[in-house]
């Protein structure tokens, strides 16, 4: 890891905003600007590759859902495998700050190559973006923790802060991308990802004078120094465990069969080509065996082999914390199955089967509460980036200048947007409009979660597990219920995807934030980086299945209705929440005390 530098040898104290170093703010808008273009992209993938070729205004590619959900399946999926080598990178060579920029770079040349809009730059731009986000995603946060060495009681704050930075830029970029993307084109939402990705990196490389030493090269020298200081006390968190021949063929086997089936599936599907055999060498009960179901399969076996064989190595308690933390893991993978079709099923379903055609007042009082949706958040950051502004202008001219012209894009844009949804005689509310609501419930919620979890009433993990895992099932089974008995061609109405929306963001706040967090507390320092790429494996797992199953929409519609589509997800959720909630007196006796 880099060396840390001790906050009392910079002055990132002396320089506040809102009771935080400058620092964090440019952290702040970095990240905001990356999450605008990665969700902007994201609510735009699949509605771009499913829409019909002909008969509509602004064509599509025409794929089927199940090679688009395949598609965005494998591409979600590997989001969550590069950020482990991309950290390994960047706390071994690069330093977390060039980290940042040459992610930043690869990403805003994947946005431009999607804007093209050929299968090839298609193709290209997605695997840039996954790259770009092996290297970002790690490293921004590993400068916040570094900037905050010695600061305890101020890093809850500062992440907190960073959260919120997080959700404005994933609720601007669906919001804005969406609506250029369907109102006036797909490569007017794909390139103005690209262009806010360039300009945010800019910004954060002319920040470079307010850092001093933070994220920058390792320090070779001080880390030996340190792991030789650290053997000399005889400071150790458990008994060393190492890597042995057999656990390195193990990751390296599963490694490869994993990945390879991640990119057989969509290449399969769309180009008939395969990595993998179609069929294995042997028979299921009389039935062939599919050849990539049946690797994936191997693969998850030789990885349980090895993460089993090395629980077993260790002494009790730290074997039975590691045991707790594969158990949240498994049930993290049905979380994400179905969250993710938020951005899979969910997109097609609110094109094709909600009623999002609004006229006299009903358009009025949606356009008036649109408008206050985005006009008073955006006032609220402006008023951020003015204090930042007032405080490092002198220091750092050019990222200010750079952060100012972004904003006035962005309020350019949404003047523009709510002038023509309000001239307009009939409002057609956009696809993406209904993604934005997951970032506007987290702003409105968020607070009381903390607060909840802060109390005397702050329940186990496996409690708040399952009452993320049946809330979001309660959110699909609404789904169900609203689409049950609709005729063909008949659409809901948009309560329901709302509702829906609403009790998925009350599961997430109920599980997600606390993942990361219940391995940080449960895994010896020593094997946090292995443990932490175990978690995101699960969520790499789920977002892989979220884009498979989701696949399924058109063809279970079609088979039975799509009342049954979303009872999948409401049934099997729910189920999970319910085993988890049994299990809370055995995962508290494996966690030891840790609460």
């Amino acid at each position: 890891m880099a060396a840390a530098v001790s906050t009392a040898d910079n002055d990132f104290f002396k320089s506040n905003v809102l009771g935080h170093p400058a620092g964090l703010f440019v952290l702040f808008f970095t990240e905001m600007w990356e999450r605008f273009s990665f969700y902007g992209m994201r609510v735009l993938l699949v509605n771009f590759l499913t829409m019909a070729i002909v008969g509509v205004d602004n064509p599509g590619w025409g794929w089927s859902m199940e090679n688009a959900g395949a598609l965005f399946g494998t591409y979600a999926g590997l989001l969550y495998l590069t950020p482990i080598l991309g950290g390994l990178v960047a706390d071994k060579f690069t330093g977390y700050r060039w980290a940042v920029i040459i992610g930043s770079i690869i990403m805003t040349l994947g946005h431009a190559s999607m804007a093209v809009e050929t299968e090839f730059s298609l193709y290209f731009g997605l695997g840039l973006l996954v790259i770009g986000t092996g290297f970002f995603k790690p490293s921004i946060t590993s400068i916040i923790s570094e900037m905050y060495e010695g600061k305890p009681d101020k890093k809850d704050g500062a992440y907190t802060i960073f959260y919120m930075g997080v959700n404005a830029g994933a609720f601007f970029g669906m919001m804005l991308c969406g609506y250029l993307a369907e109102k006036i084109g797909w490569s007017w939402g794909f390139g103005l990802a690209g262009i806010f990705m360039l300009l945010g990196t800019l910004q954060f490389w002319l920040a470079k004078p307010l850092f001093g030493k933070i994220g920058g090269v390792p320090d070779k020298a001080k880390e030996v120094h340190e792991i030789e200081q650290e053997e000399r006390t005889g400071v150790k968190d458990h008994k060393h465990n190492p890597f042995t021949l057999m656990d390195k063929i193990l990751v390296v086997a599963a490694s490869t069969i994993g990945f390879l089936y991640l990119i057989n599936d969509p290449l399969s599907r769309i180009a008939d080509l395969n990595l993998l055999p179609v069929v294995m060498p042997f028979d299921f009960k009389g039935e062939p065996f599919s050849g990539p179901l049946g690797m994936a399969i191997i693969g998850l076996v030789l990885f349980l082999i090895l993460v089993i064989s090395r629980l077993r190595r260790y002494a009790k308690v730290v074997r039975d914390r590691l045991i707790a933390v594969v158990i949240f893991a498994f049930f993290t993978v049905f979380f994400w199955m179905s969250f993710e079709q938020g951005a899979s099923s969910l997109i097609v379903f609110a094109r094709d089967s909600v009623d999002r055609e609004l006229i006299g007042t009903g358009a009025t009082v949606f356009n008036t509460v649109n408008a206050l949706l985005t006009v008073v958040p955006l006032m609220i950051i402006t008023w951020v980036l003015y204090l930042l502004w007032r405080r490092t202008f002198s220091k750092i001219p050019g990222s200010n200048i750079v952060l100012g012209l972004c904003f006035s894009g962005i309020w350019g844009i949404v003047l523009w947007m709510l002038y023509r949804e309000f001239s307009a005689d009939v409002t057609e509310i956009t696809v993406s409009w209904f993604s934005i609501l997951n970032s506007f419930f987290i702003i409105v919620f968020a607070s009381f979660f903390s607060k909840w979890w802060e109390s005397k009433y702050n329940p186990s993990a496996a409690w708040k597990y399952s009452f993320g895992l049946i809330l979001l099932g309660f959110g699909f089974g609404l789904l169900a219920f609203g689409s049950s008995g609709l005729a063909e061609g008949a659409k809901v109405s948009m309560i329901w995807l709302i509702l829906a929306y609403l009790f998925h963001t009350l599961g997430e706040l109920c599980l997600s934030p606390l993942g990361l967090s219940y391995v940080s507390k449960l895994v010896p320092a020593r094997m946090i980086a292995f443990m932490f790429g175990m978690w995101y494996l699960a969520i790499a797992i789920g977002n892989k299945l979220a884009g498979s199953f989701g696949g399924m929409i058109t063809e279970i519609s079609e088979k039975y209705d799509l009342s049954t589509f979303f009872l999948i997800f409401t049934v099997v959720p729910i189920g999970a929440g319910v085993l988890v909630a049994l299990l809370n007196p055995l995962l508290k006796r494996l966690m030891h005390g840790i609460k």
